[in-house]
């Protein structure tokens, strides 16, 4: 890879990071008196489909944006974080066409407004990074914004938005157990922060009864109009389709682009999502997202590239930054849906921050995976030891191996495959933060 100089908004960001920290300190104080000192962006937003959840968030907002502008609308989306850019956390809506990165130049202004109107108080880069979004969306004209919480819910700094068109929750399990609770009720609990009384609110596929309970019975004290999977709206696959049905009827739509059964689920959540928030949703615009939504770095498969390059000849190259127990038994189910209609061996190359559980997410790989080979999280300051996530891989039942970089595992899979009859299947993941250096190295970036 080639060095390239860090472009004026990355720049401005990193000196934000010098001067604030980059962790979590859950409040709303901070974020309320920067943008009251803005003049509240966040009140002159487009309709807002706000996104909680453990799993599922990013998918979700794929597919209600993929669904906004097969109907012609211009969509604004902010997410985090990012995998390879930080323009990647804001796209511009676009009428009549797919919404693009921010510009350099428009982020930059935006970014030293915000740090301006701050006046160096003490405050978190998400926070500023946060702002910088309802500064941008409010100022350009679209549609809708989509909005995706950063943790939690209750006091995540997205959750300044009093009048959103709709929550939306998607699948709950453990994760930031030392910042949202240690049980899924908990952590459904902070989630249900974002909900507002009077608003829509979808609940999409929930794993545990007790945080789908929790979600319920939430929205009925505040009196939120509701719709649960499973019991409001539903999706199926049916002779190589997509079923989708809610109160208004039925919808045969095209399998989803996004790989994984998982993602029946997430596609209907998003339709709902999609009509509680007032837009139409045709038969025909529902269809034509199926096909065009993307999401990068989630079951993404990579097809050309350095890294592909590395691999063995004509092996599968997947990444998936899925980081918990519940994201590890979603991407594993999709992995033996791919075992079953082409059975290859399968290796894993996985790295994981400190802050996660290992073994839960390896557990979901038992009988599945070969072998794992664990690396170092360049990226992060917060990257477990390779040698620490190998023995949580080997306690999980996965053979497991640590090195130093993803070119060596690389060599390592080659050097294992060599004279095999079939090619592997190869996944990069357990880290977003790892799948972000995935992509920068392959040289194929989101865009």
């Amino acid at each position: 890879m080639i060095d390239k100089a860090p472009s004026e908004a990355e720049r401005i960001i990193n000196e934000l990071m010098g001067l604030h920290p980059k962790g979590f300190d859950m409040t709303l104080g901070r974020m309320r008196r920067l943008l009251e000192t803005l003049g509240n962006p966040q009140d002159r937003l487009p309709p807002v489909i706000h996104v909680a959840g453990t799993n599922g968030k990013g998918s979700v907002s794929a597919f209600s944006r993929a669904l906004l502008e097969a109907g012609g609308k211009s969509v604004h989306v902010h997410t985090s974080p990012h995998l390879v850019n930080w323009h990647e956390r804001y796209r511009i809506g676009v009428t009549g066409g797919r919404g693009r990165l921010v510009e350099d130049a428009v982020l930059a202004d935006a970014l030293t407004r915000v740090a301006k109107a701050n006046d160096g108080q003490a405050i978190t880069v998400f926070e500023l990074l946060t702002a910088t979004a309802f500064v941008l969306f409010s100022e350009i004209p679209a549609d809708a914004v989509i909005l995706e919480v950063g943790m939690g819910g209750r006091l995540d700094c997205t959750n300044v938005v009093d009048d959103p068109a709709v929550s939306v929750i998607m699948p709950i399990s453990l994760d930031h157990q030392a910042y949202l609770g240690d049980r899924v009720e908990l952590i459904a609990a902070e989630k249900a922060g974002i909900m507002k009384k009077s608003c829509p609110v979808v609940i999409g596929q929930q794993p545990y009864e007790e945080a789908r309970d929790v979600l319920i019975e939430t929205a009925e004290r505040l009196r939120c109009p509701h719709f649960v999977f499973g019991q409001d709206y539903i999706s199926f696959e049916e002779h190589g389709r997509l079923i989708y049905q809610d109160e208004t009827g039925l919808m045969d739509l095209a399998l989803p682009r996004l790989p994984g059964r998982h993602q029946y689920a997430n596609a209907a959540a998003a339709i709902r999502a999609v009509k509680a928030a007032g837009f139409t949703v045709t038969e025909a615009m529902a269809d034509a997202a199926m096909a065009d939504v993307e999401w990068p770095g989630r079951l993404q498969r990579l097809t050309w590239g350095h890294l592909v390059r590395q691999a063995p000849a004509n092996a599968e190259l997947w990444v998936d930054g899925g980081h918990n127990p519940g994201a590890g038994e979603v991407i594993a189910e999709a992995m033996a849906g791919l075992e079953e209609r082409q059975p290859r061996p399968l290796y894993l190359i996985a790295g994981m921050l400190n802050t996660k559980e290992p073994l839960g997410y390896f557990k979901a790989f038992e009988g599945l995976a070969k072998q794992a080979f664990t690396v170092p999280i360049d990226s992060s300051d917060a990257g477990l030891d390779p040698v620490v996530l190998a023995n949580f891989a080997c306690d999980a039942g996965v053979i497991a191996e640590p090195l130093s970089s993803l070119a060596e595992a690389l060599a390592a899979i080659r050097e294992r495959t060599a004279g095999d009859p079939i090619p592997p299947r190869i996944l990069i993941g357990g880290s977003l933060y790892l799948v972000g250096s995935a992509l920068a190295e392959n040289g194929t970036p989101p865009k």
